[in-house]
């Protein structure tokens, strides 16, 4: 495999407008693009938002009537894996040729998903990662992905697959991306901690792979004054600081962090260094000692309901 630019892009979305998201992520593809880039990772939830402070009026026992409200705004606010926005990232990735990575609230019935989506070219939508395990307040506004959406793609650049934020942190997880040969292992996140890079730096050594970290750069004043933020309402606070990254396979950052606003991120991607690292670490290889342990991994896709017929 040949050497490519690959990119993050740090930016703002708009919370309460997916259209106009999908429309500023265009805009970033094409100026990825220009600038050589052949594949771009968005941070989590960039189309349909993060709704970072608010508590969707949820007290232990209790469910006030403003927060269904605020559910209710949130739900329209998601959008459909056939809608119009979504057409909109297809539509870019096919005029650049790029593989897309963009993280997205997506509505399944009266349940909405976090979920990452999967872009190729001129064949659009290619698949999709549903978080498995959204923390603590996510639970109340995003429901459980199962093991049927975790799959990775086999590009000319190398295997690519998707982790979002603290799914980050279960090391069975990873080592089942791991198994699969990811190689471009990209992690949409709304963690703007100093720990975060540091965590990204472990999964690049621990899979030798190439991670690329993406999160908003986001203040209050991108949320309507009427959206509850236990951050207060001064709209120049600053609610997702940024932090993206890339980082390659012996846990060099070859990019960032930034903190300083809105941007994108490059880095020059050497897949051969993927091998290099794996020397001597191959963790779901050489160095995996399958004779003591072993992860069973149930990727059937589990609907609320089922339905057989006698033929």
């Amino acid at each position: 495999m040949s050497k490519f630019k690959a990119a993050v892009a740090q930016a703002a979305s708009f919370p309460t407008d997916a259209m106009a998201s999908a429309a500023k992520a265009v805009e970033m593809i094409n100026q990825a693009a220009a600038n050589g880039a052949k594949l771009l990772v968005f941070p989590e939830a960039f189309i349909g938002g993060y709704p970072k402070g608010d508590s969707f009026g949820c007290p232990i026992g209790m469910r006030k009537p403003e927060g269904r409200d605020a559910y209710l705004a949130y739900y329209k606010s998601a959008v459909n894996l056939d809608g119009p926005e979504l057409e909109l990232i297809a539509e870019a990735a096919k005029a650049t040729g790029m593989f897309i990575v963009i993280g997205v609230i997506e509505r399944d019935g009266g349940t909405l998903h976090c979920t990452a989506l999967f872009f190729d070219g001129a064949d659009g939508l290619v698949g999709k990662h549903r978080k498995l395990m959204p923390t603590a307040g996510e639970r109340l506004i995003w429901g459980f992905g199962d093991g049927s959406t975790m799959p990775v793609f086999k590009t000319s650049m190398g295997t690519i697959g998707a982790v979002i934020c603290w799914e980050n942190y279960m090391p069975m997880l990873r080592m089942y991306m791991y198994s699969q040969g990811i190689g471009i292992y990209c992690a949409p996140t709304a963690d703007d901690r100093d720990t975060w890079v540091p965590s990204m730096q472990h999964i690049a050594l621990e899979g030798r792979c190439f991670v690329l970290t993406s999160c908003q750069h986001i203040t209050r004043a991108s949320y309507p004054d009427d959206v509850e933020c236990a951050l207060g309402n001064d709209p120049a606070t600053v609610l997702m600081r940024g932090g993206s990254a890339i980082i390659d396979p012996l846990g060099k950052v070859l990019a960032g962090p930034d903190f300083s606003g809105e941007t994108i991120l490059y880095a020059d991607i050497d897949p051969d260094q993927i091998v290099r690292g794996k020397f001597d670490f191959d963790v779901a290889g050489h160095y995996s000692r399958s004779d003591i342990f072993k992860l069973n991994v149930d990727t059937r896709a589990k609907p609320a309901v089922s339905t057989s017929s006698e033929g």
